[in-house]
């Protein structure tokens, strides 16, 4: 049997490298069956392709769509706004019916008439509460819907050592390659991605540490009473770390924490990145980005920051930091290219 264990490798995989490679033959040729595995290590099979598909939110239907296998979409929450995907996919995501602006509901996904449903946030208590009311895994078995994570965000906090390169993210896109059969489409975005990253990092090569700046992921739409951080376990570490900056919250082990606004003070970054979430469109997405920059601005706590007085403020959005995606590579880009001016990009 062809076994995947997508997302986090270490996390209840057994097998290990060997599995991971006939998987990707397997997906490749779409051969099956093909196993995937959750955060725990309780394992899924699928004896064919999966044919009505419904997705958590924008990034795991953006997966769907660049491997090839939107047309078996039925159904997708927090759905991503007009123009925020390129084309052809933005017009392909217009096709794929809203479930839910935010966390689908448990009755809608349940009666959905998925045979799949994949997952991107399972303890991401940030992202709407979308862990209070998720069906068990009896419901969903009674309902003939299987259940699969991104593991590289869903798992995040299970994680026992910091993330600093994306291979998690590329085996999410493996192991999703394997189910729906695209494994050979998986594997272009894949090489896409470490091609991208490989160019940042060698542009970068020789930097020496004092020279990469620190770098604080301000979730705007978590807050701002108090500051919710990613730390060393989150993808937005891996991202940040790659694009030749400092975490400034790298000394944090999880995946996210609430903290005081003292304690971003006291870190005094040289760059913050403004974290908005997609909100359905360029327009509506700018005047997200301006409210962050002017509460950074007015904020008696935050105006005093180096990077706020100094305007090092990056307007990149949350998904393609925080959550898995080919983008991620593009974020790796574009950081390194902002706070290493001349060198990157």
């Amino acid at each position: 049997m062809a076994v995947v264990c997508g997302g986090l490798l270490a996390t209840g995989c057994g097998g290990g490298g060997t599995d991971t490679g006939s998987a990707r033959k397997a997906g490749a040729q779409g051969a099956y069956p093909v196993s995937v595995t959750d955060c725990t290590g309780n394992r899924t099979t699928f004896s064919a392709a999966p044919e009505k598909i419904v997705t958590s939110n924008a990034s795991s239907l953006e997966l769907l769509l660049r491997l090839g296998a939107g047309d078996r979409v039925i159904g997708t929450g927090f759905p991503p706004g007009k123009g925020t995907l390129p084309d052809p996919l933005d017009a392909q995501a217009r096709k794929v019916k809203v479930l839910s602006r935010t966390v689908i509901p448990k009755e809608k996904l349940l009666g959905s008439g998925a045979d799949l449903y994949i997952d991107t946030f399972a303890s991401m208590g940030s992202m709407g509460g979308a862990a209070a009311d998720a069906p068990t895994p009896q419901e969903f078995a009674a309902a003939g819907v299987r259940h699969v994570y991104l593991k590289s965000t869903a798992c995040a906090a299970q994680r026992k050592t910091p993330v600093t390169d994306l291979s998690a993210v590329e085996a999410d896109i493996t192991s999703l390659g394997a189910v729906t059969g695209t494994g050979a489409r998986a594997k272009e975005l894949v090489t896409g991605m470490r091609r991208k990253v490989a160019a940042a990092r060698e542009a970068l090569r020789g930097t020496a540490g004092g020279e990469r700046p620190t770098y604080f992921f301000f979730d705007y739409d978590a807050g701002t009473e108090q500051p919710v951080v990613t730390c060393n376990r989150q993808l937005a570490n891996a991202v940040i770390t790659l694009a030749g900056a400092r975490n400034a919250f790298a000394d944090c082990d999880g995946d996210y924490r609430q903290v005081g606004w003292e304690d971003v003070i006291a870190k005094d970054p040289d760059w913050i990145q403004l974290g908005v979430r997609d909100r359905g469109g360029a327009a509506a997405n700018r005047k997200a980005f301006d409210e962050a920059e002017r509460w950074l601005r007015s904020n008696p706590a935050t105006k005093g920051l180096k990077a706020v007085k100094e305007g090092h403020l990056l307007r990149i959005g949350s998904e393609q930091t925080t959550i898995a995606g080919v983008r991620n590579a593009d974020t790796v880009a574009a950081i390194a290219a902002a706070v290493h001016p001349g060198k990157a990009g």
